[in-house]
This record gives structure tokens, C-alpha cells and sequence, in this order.
């Protein structure tokens, strides 16, 4: 039986690793709120209410706010960090590659931009143990685009002068979508990642 839960703006999420459903309702409210007022601006009342249960009901499944960012915040780094192993370790060329792992990963930050935007731009508010928890996983995210980036220089298809400077571009241009994607917009997520994926093979210099 499927758990996915579905957020104000009609995005689908399949929490499937929050349980139990209490627990659920209050991570997926609590996106909401911190995506629509910011980490600082919400309180544990906002989430409690969104979810209709009461705040000392909140205290039973997460003792902070904090907490709750944190869970929201290694879910949604997982996924990412996901998303683009399984593009890099595809077959085929690095230009190949590298247009899967663009377009899906630009896919994520549109289709799930709620939750996208959240991982995204609130880590400074993570206490210093859980931020570099995941800043590690950032730094696995930026490794496997580094990692294609270098595989298409060595063989010839791409002509990039600054690797390094060159994946920060990539993986800004892809994190940005989650900051204006509209669903009520001319253009779906996956003409969205279509059009970034050609981007990127044009700024990368692909061969093909």
C-alpha cells in the first residue's frame, strides 16, 4: 500500500521511510510551512496545526524543529544523491551520462520543488552536526558530476577548462529550478530537464 502523501502545492511524496503516519504528517506539513515561511518564521504550532494534531503531539515523533529539518533535509539528500549514482554509473558515453543526469536531476528540483527547496536552502539553520552530515552528502553529490565532467574530458568529448568551477555551474543551474518552477507553467519537468540537459552539453562543449 503506497504512503505517498500529497503537499499543498499537489506535489506527490512517497515517504515510504517516515512511519508511522503521524510521523508522516507532521514532516510533510512541516515542509510546507518551511518552504512557504522559512525554517526561522515557523513554529512547532504551524507544523502541529497543518497536520491537525496538537504540538505536544509533535514532541512524540521529533523532540526540535530542528530534528524535523534534519530528517527532511538527509531524506531529500539521499534522493539526490541517488538520482545522479544511478545516472553516472549508466552505460554509454559521458555526454550520454551527463544529459541523464541533468535532466532527472532538474526533474526532482521541479517535480518535488517544495521539498527541493527546503533541502536546499535551509542548512544553515542545522546545528553544526547535522550541517556537516550534510555537506558530506553535498560533497558526494558534487563528486558524481565532477566525476562524469572528468570522464567526458578524458576522453575527448568535453572541453572544460575548470572542472571544478564548471560542476558548481552545473549543479546551480539544476538547484535554481526548485526556486521558480511553477506547475501552472508553460513548460513540465521533463521538458524543463530536457532543456537543461542541452544546456549543459553546450556549455560543457560536447562532442556530440
Amino acid at each position: 500500500m503506497s504512503t505517498a502523501q500529497e503537499t499543498a502545492g499537489g506535489e506527490i511524496e512517497p515517504w515510504d521511510e517516515v512511519t508511522p503516519d503521524a510521523a508522516r504528517r507532521l514532516l510533510v506539513a512541516a515542509v510546507e510551512a518551511f518552504a512557504e515561511r522559512g525554517y526561522h518564521a515557523t513554529t512547532t504550532r504551524d507544523i502541529a496545526g497543518r497536520a491537525g494534531m496538537s504540538p505536544a503531539a509533535l514532541y512524540i515523533h521529533y523532540k526540535t524543529k530542528e530534528e524535523l529539518l534534519h530528517r527532511i533535509s538527509r531524506i531529500g539528500h539521499d534522493r539526490a544523491l541517488d538520482i545522479l549514482r544511478t545516472a553516472a554509473a549508466g552505460e554509454g558515453s559521458a555526454t550520454r551520462r551527463l544529459a541523464e543526469a541533468v535532466s532527472s536531476f532538474v526533474r526532482w528540483h521541479a517535480g518535488r520543488r517544495t521539498t527541493a527547496r527546503v533541502v536546499q536552502y535551509e542548512l544553515d539553520a542545522l546545528g553544526p552536526d547535522a550541517r556537516a552530515e550534510i555537506l558530506g552528502l553535498r560533497r558526494q553529490v558534487d563528486a558524481e558530476v565532477r566525476g562524469i565532467i572528468q570522464d567526458g574530458v578524458a576522453a575527448g568529448e568535453f572541453q572544460v577548462i575548470d572542472v571544478h568551477g564548471t560542476t558548481l555551474a552545473v549543479l546551480s543551474l539544476c538547484i535554481d529550478v526548485a526556486r521558480w518552477f511553477n506547475i501552472e507553467g508553460p513548460r513540465t519537468p521533463e521538458e524543463v530537464g530536457a532543456l537543461y540537459a542541452d544546456l549543459v552539453l553546450r556549455m560543457v562543449g560536447a562532442a556530440e
